[in-house]
């Protein structure tokens, strides 16, 4: 029996966000190229966005890119920045016809032209689309992004548009790249790494996170299903008590 038929449909996480660690590991297990990795990480890519489309979730967060990735050896960052480009490419006509939205968060300047162009075409392409939004985090940091806010509202202040005493959650997450979409219910992290790695801090301060040792190119959609059935049995309480979550949903 699929894991899918214990999920609560009505409960699903309207957010999930994925940090996709475990492509290089993979490859080296099987003395391939670190890129090999990569590649068949595009194959995961493909079935999981294909599982939260099928199970109805609105937003799917993939951390594709981050800024300190810029520091690995240059041949390996071109080949990535081309497969990015290249799958996404080739997977905007199956996107549109099961009505994926693309979308991108991150330091999008700083990435090579072709790259930028080129995904930004994708975006269009698929921007009518009504179903789950799928965003790519590329060249993306919580720390760039955080201070990037900083500057926002504090040249708003400068400018007489804001006041200070009116500076308050709302105003800082809209300052934000994820200012249109929801914070993450659930945060997945494959490969056993047992941190976040500077990946949507403001956003899941009451995320659930579900960390698994299985890398990142053999996660399947059972496994996809697993996180969402382990999400749902536990209990959300945003700082209240069990009592007071029990009375609220009574």
């Amino acid at each position: 029996m699929s894991l899918i038929e214990k999920i609560d449909k009505n409960r699903l996480p309207a957010h999930v966000a994925v940090i996709m660690d475990g492509n290089g590991r993979w490859a080296k297990q099987r003395n391939l190229d670190r890129s090999m990795g990569h590649v068949e990480g595009v194959n995961t890519v493909r079935r999981i966005t294909e599982a939260a489309s099928e199970l109805g979730i609105k937003y799917l967060t993939l951390y594709t890119f981050s800024t300190e990735n810029w520091n690995r050896p240059k041949a390996e960052v071109d080949a990535l920045m081309n497969l990015v480009v290249v799958a996404i490419e080739r997977e905007t006509p199956d996107l549109i016809k099961n009505n994926v939205r693309l979308s991108m968060i991150g330091d999008i300047d700083r990435m090579p032209e072709f790259a930028s162009t080129r995904l930004r075409k994708c975006i269009e392409d698929t921007s009518h689309c009504t179903g789950l939004t799928l965003v790519l985090a590329l060249s993306y940091s919580s720390r760039w992004e955080l201070i990037e806010a900083c500057k926002k509202i504090a040249a708003d202040v400068k400018d007489g548009k804001l006041e200070i005493e009116d500076i308050d959650d709302k105003v800082f997450s809209d300052s934000l790249t994820t200012k249109d979409m929801p914070d993450p219910d659930l945060l997945i992290r494959t490969a056993g790494d047992l941190r976040i790695s500077n990946y949507l801090l403001w956003q899941i301060a009451y995320s659930e996170l579900y960390f698994t040792p299985i890398f990142w190119p053999d996660f399947s959609k059972e496994n996809f299903y697993e996180a969402i059935v382990e999400y749902q049995v536990r209990e959300r309480r945003f700082g209240k008590t069990s009592e007071q979550v029990k009375d609220n949903n009574e």
